[in-house]
């Protein structure tokens, strides 16, 4: 299991621990209340999105499309921002998506106002609004919605994991050769030994795996490694905005979470594995060769 949640240690204070208990219960209440008001900010975020949502728009120059992509990210802020403000009004904003690594202490939004940004310019519907509320450097809760079918994905830290209230558990796969696998590429200009990395995987994995996905975004194959339809994913390099909802989405379904080599992922990691229990280790030994 990955260090994404930390558990509490029992103390041997009976009063203390009923005392804790009590407060970790207070608190859970509070978090699955704010984990509503999320979703109740995603999906409104969504409805923005949708409307600005067409056919394919094409741009001459990188610079148009830099400009469309802010403008629609800029749109989903301008409803995200208020609305999670006053759901913690002491919460600060990554306010760089792309950024990596642990946060200072308190507690965080890290939001993706359009996840799958580029396939929304492109007429695709593989995009997103996601937010995650982290605390003390560990995901508490997270809303990720589909705008274009409807669907809002939740996790809540020792809640579990529920597409529109429904449980959402990961597959029961043990063979890797059965397996559907996924990968996406971070971002845009990765540095050439990324680039090589994620051939070389993708290679492997097309000789041990049954079918293998390539595209983006990250969250979208995440959230189907939570409801089982995928039975491993995995990514080179990335950012919190990217891996942090599918994470503790998949954790909270019983999936494992590791970097492409076994060990327990953080935000600082190089890589991100996530798979159903059965396969993981060997999909661990198919990345590493």
């Amino acid at each position: 299991m990955s260090d994404l949640i930390r558990s509490t240690g029992y103390t041997g204070d009976t009063a203390g621990s009923a005392n804790a208990a009590s407060a970790a219960g207070a608190a859970a209440a509070s978090d699955a209340e704010l984990l509503a008001g999320t979703v109740a900010a995603v999906e409104a975020a969504g409805s923005v999105l949708r409307e600005r949502f067409g056919g394919v728009v094409r741009h001459r120059r990188r610079e148009e499309l830099m400009n469309a992509l802010a403008a629609n990210d800029e749109a989903a802020l301008d409803v995200l921002r208020p609305r999670l403000n006053h759901l913690r009004p002491g919460a600060r904003w990554v306010e760089e998506e792309l950024e990596g690594g642990a946060l200072p202490a308190g507690e965080w939004w890290v939001v993706d106002p359009a996840e799958g940004n580029v396939n929304h310019l492109h007429g695709l519907p593989e995009w997103a609004v996601t937010a995650t509320l982290v605390r003390e450097n560990q995901p508490v809760l997270t809303a990720v919605h589909l705008p274009l079918t409807g669907e809002t994905y939740t996790a809540l830290a020792g809640g579990g994991a529920h597409v529109d209230g429904r449980p959402l558990r990961v597959s029961e796969t043990t063979d890797l050769g059965l397996a559907l696998v996924a990968t996406s590429q971070a971002r845009p200009d990765e540095a050439d030994a990324v680039t090589r990395r994620i051939g070389s995987s993708i290679t492997a994995m097309l000789l041990d795996a049954l079918v293998v996905r390539t595209s983006v975004p990250a969250t979208l194959h995440l959230l189907n490694v939570a409801a089982g339809r995928i039975d491993a994913f995995w990514q080179f390099a990335g950012a919190r905005a990217d891996l942090l909802p599918g994470a503790l989405l998949v954790v909270e379904a019983g999936g494992r979470i590791s970097d492409a080599e076994g060990r327990p992922w953080t935000t600082d990691s190089e890589s991100l594995l996530a798979a159903a229990p059965g396969v993981h280790s060997d999909t661990v030994a198919t990345l590493s060769r």
